[in-house]
C-alpha cells in the first residue's frame, strides 16, 4: 500500500490552494486547472505502483479564509475516488492555520475533524478515514456507527501506546495510555 500526503500544505495540497497556488498557466487559476497536478501524480503513482493499493491524505479545509474550503475539495475527493484511490484520510488545517487561536481551540474538542470526514464520505464512493483526537474505544464506535466514517485513522494514539486496539478489544481501556499533546 502507498499514502499520498495531500493535506498540511505539502505540495499536492500546495496546487489546490488558491491562497498558495498563483500560478497562470495550465495548473493555476479555475480549480480544475488546480487540481491538475496533483490529480497527474495519483495516475502517476498508481501506474507505477501496480496492484498496490494507493491511498491518500486529503485537505478537506485549509481553515484560512482566503484557502481551499470543503466546496472545492469536495470535487477534487469526487476526481480522487474516480481515478480509484484505496481511501481518503480527511483532515484540515495547514501549517500557516494550526497555530490560529480559534483552530487551537478546535484542537482541544474531541474529534474535532469528524464533520469534515463525514461531509467528505457523503461525496464519494471509496472509503474515509477520520482521525485526531479520537481517543477512546465509544467515540471510535459512535462515529463509525453513526456513519459519519468508514474508519479510524488512530496514528498518535498508537505512538503513545502501540497496544491501544488490543487493550480495547479485552476490555482494558483503563490501562491505555493517553496521549496528552495529539493534538499538537
Amino acid at each position: 500500500m502507498v499514502e499520498l500526503h495531500g493535506g498540511t500544505g505539502y505540495l499536492l495540497a500546495q496546487f489546490l490552494s488558491p491562497r498558495i497556488n498563483k500560478r497562470q498557466d495550465e495548473y493555476g487559476g479555475p480549480f480544475e486547472n488546480r487540481q491538475q497536478f496533483a490529480l497527474e501524480v495519483v495516475s502517476q503513482v498508481k501506474k507505477a505502483v501496480g496492484s498496490f493499493h494507493v491511498g491518500y491524505r486529503f485537505l478537506a479545509d485549509e481553515w484560512l479564509p482566503d484557502g481551499l474550503k470543503p466546496d472545492e475539495s469536495a470535487l477534487y475527493a469526487g476526481s480522487l475516488a474516480h481515478l480509484g484511490v484505496a481511501y481518503l484520510s480527511v483532515m484540515g488545517g495547514n501549517h500557516e492555520s494550526f497555530f490560529l487561536p480559534e483552530i487551537l481551540e478546535k484542537f482541544s474538542k474531541p474529534s474535532y475533524m469528524v464533520d469534515l470526514a463525514s461531509a467528505i464520505k457523503e461525496d464519494v464512493d471509496v472509503p474515509v478515514i477520520a482521525a485526531d483526537h479520537i481517543n477512546s474505544g465509544d467515540l471510535a464506535d459512535r462515529i463509525v456507527t453513526e456513519r459519519k466514517t468508514d474508519l479510524i485513522g488512530l496514528a498518535r494514539v498508537l505512538w503513545t501506546d502501540p497496544e491501544w486496539p488490543q487493550k480495547l478489544i479485552q476490555g482494558r481501556e483503563d490501562e491505555i495510555l493517553q496521549c496528552d499533546s495529539c493534538n499538537v
